[in-house]
């Protein structure tokens, strides 16, 4: 699977993160796309076990489980590109200027881009997701998105409740993470200080977060143990919103990121810059889609997760 960068294109791809899992996705792709069926067999092989099943059949508190979130939510996204890939013509499909994926989305992006295979990808993925979960287990913690306050009061706050900034995903949207004492009392300053609205995340720990570190050193014998290659498309990188062009800057992100703020506005920014007017957002869920229309109202979005809205992009 690899994509060729479009250089007169003005269509960028993203690819969403955990919390888009749901019981059911990738099933009518499986159904009807050989290709698509060709990414959940190859995954369930490299895995070693049908994760398919959890993620066509349930049960939700199975697939909500981050081993089975992260590589379900990027064989899912990997399925919907191939199912595009089969489904419509060159003239149909606007190939990409630039990609990005959200968090665990980046990782899809990198198979996208011919950086790692499928089967490389979900097992770099489900380790990533284990180290996270003991990561999660040792250090329990929590997220809570902050609506309408200003970046630099937040990261104010963020410092005085001994919390992180996990997450820059619009100018209006901020997830904090921490120990869960950290976070609740981040949330009634950030009230204090004038946030519109602030929201408890249903997530399993402090994720993109200082209580990531112990996930690190697993993480880099796991990125320094695959073949990573150059990308063929251009991907922004989650913690700089800048291009990655090698496998070393690759490797360093991945490593990074698992602790690191996610900084989504600065990518999206980066991508309209670069003369980025079309966003088509690949795989389950609508959330990134969301978050580049309020980074930028001009932006034109699609989202696709099914057949039906694949074969739609024809008829536009």
């Amino acid at each position: 699977m690899t994509l060729t960068f479009v250089n007169d294109s003005k269509t960028a791809y993203l690819f969403p993160g955990q919390g888009a899992q749901a019981v059911g996705m990738g099933l009518e792709l499986f159904e009807g796309s050989q290709a698509s069926r060709a990414v959940f067999e190859e995954v369930d092989d490299a895995l070693g076990r049908s994760l398919s099943q959890i993620m066509f059949e349930g049960p939700e508190e199975s697939l909500r489980e981050t081993v089975n979130a992260q590589p379900g939510i990027m064989a899912v996204s990997l399925a919907c590109l191939q199912a595009m890939l089969e489904n419509l013509s060159e003239k149909e499909i606007s190939g990409p200027l630039l990609m990005a994926g959200h968090s665990l989305g980046e990782y899809t992006a990198l198979a996208a881009a011919g950086v790692l295979s499928i089967r490389d990808t979900a097992l770099l993925v489900q380790k990533r997701g284990e180290l996270m979960q003991e990561a999660c287990d040792s250090n329990p913690g929590t997220m809570a998105a902050v609506l309408g306050l200003d970046e630099m009061v937040l990261e104010e706050v963020a410092r005085e409740s001994g919390t992180f900034v996990s997450n820059i995903n619009t100018q209006e949207q901020i997830v904090i993470s921490g120990s869960k004492m950290a976070v609740a009392r981040a949330m009634d300053m950030a009230t204090a200080r004038g946030a519109k609205k602030v929201i408890p995340l249903r997530v399993g720990g402090a994720f993109h977060s200082g209580l990531m570190e112990p996930a690190k050193a697993g993480l880099v014998e796991a990125v320094n143990n695959v073949d990573f290659k150059t990308p063929t498309v251009p991907i922004i990188a989650n913690c700089t919103g800048q291009p990655l062009k090698n496998p070393e800057e690759i490797r360093e992100e991945l490593i990074a990121q698992i602790s690191g703020c996610v900084q989504w506005k600065r990518t999206v920014d980066f991508m309209i810059k670069s003369g980025v007017t079309n966003f088509l957002e690949i795989g389950p869920g609508k959330a990134l889609g969301g978050m580049v229309k309020r980074i930028d109202r001009s932006a034109n979005v699609t989202s696709i997760s099914d057949l039906e809205a694949i074969l739609a992009l024809s008829r536009n």
